[in-house]
């Protein structure tokens, strides 16, 4: 019978096989010996990162960069490996490898913020594009022929070929397609309403005046609203015009003390 510490349990031929290596390292202690026996460790290892690297050439990052990134994943697996569980480092070192590459497109290649699920979305939409573009069709794929090939429902399709396009942001001051008088993309955009100061104002008002005496209100109504002069409304009620005077200041003082009491 085979000794466990010769069995060769590697998904690729060309792996190095290490596991002496890591059962050595884990019974060292920190110092110059185990950092010696970690670095080659990992040397011997970088052939395989730098080949999970190369799976994501086509994405827009230079390849350096995913060479440095898969190369930080594959210390952090060396790191992070127990050769007590029985399992190759492969089988634990390829997910790790390929979950720091996908994490670094992730954190820093999105101008905006997209969930992962949109993010995979996309990934599986581009993926299912790029097959169909290989066919015979001679055209782009519907979202129909999308769906059927990534296996996912018409709407989830439109929502990765959104975030295809999610990369990037537009300057505000970048012209529009289309326009030919220089209109921006700020142009679009709304400005405050200055009318919401005045919503938030009435709110505030209202139960207030509702608090007043009856006579109070309604000399404030033809005031304010029906725009009515003070000798008018002193006609109405029958009263002098400096007593309308004096009840509009009082009322106006009471409610704008008890706002700002309230705000306060």
């Amino acid at each position: 019978m085979r000794s466990p510490a010769k069995t060769r349990n590697h998904p690729h031929d060309d792996a190095p096989d290490t596991t002496e290596s890591f059962r050595r390292l884990a019974g060292l202690p920190p110092g110059a010996e185990r950092d010696a026996l970690r670095g080659r460790i990992v040397e011997a290892w970088l052939p395989m990162a730098e080949r999970i690297a190369g799976r994501f050439r086509s994405r827009g990052e230079p390849y350096e960069d995913l060479r440095q990134v898969a190369a930080l994943g594959l210390v952090k697996a060396v790191d992070r490996y127990d050769p007590g569980r029985g399992n190759a480092f492969e089988s634990y070192a390829v997910p790790t490898v390929t979950g720091e590459i996908k994490r670094h497109f992730r954190d820093h290649m999105w101008t905006l913020h997209v969930p992962r699920r949109v993010q995979e979305l996309r990934n599986r939409v581009r993926f299912a594009s790029q097959e169909l573009a290989q066919t015979a069709i001679g055209r782009q794929p519907t979202v129909a022929e999308i769906a059927a090939r990534a296996d996912l429902s018409e709407d989830d399709v439109r929502t990765g070929l959104e975030a295809l396009e999610s990369f990037s942001t537009l300057s505000l001051d970048a012209e529009l397609p289309g326009s030919d008088d220089g209109y921006s993309l700020s142009d679009a955009l709304g400005s405050p309403d200055p009318a919401l100061d005045t919503v938030v104002d009435r709110e505030a008002v209202k139960p207030r005046l509702a608090a007043l005496p009856e006579r109070e209100r309604e000399i404030l109504y033809m005031r304010f609203f029906g725009d009515m002069t003070q000798s008018r409304i002193a006609e109405r009620m029958g009263i002098s015009q400096m007593h309308v005077s004096r009840l509009i200041s009082r009322c106006c003082d009471r409610v704008r003390e008890e706002v700002l009491r309230g705000v306060a």
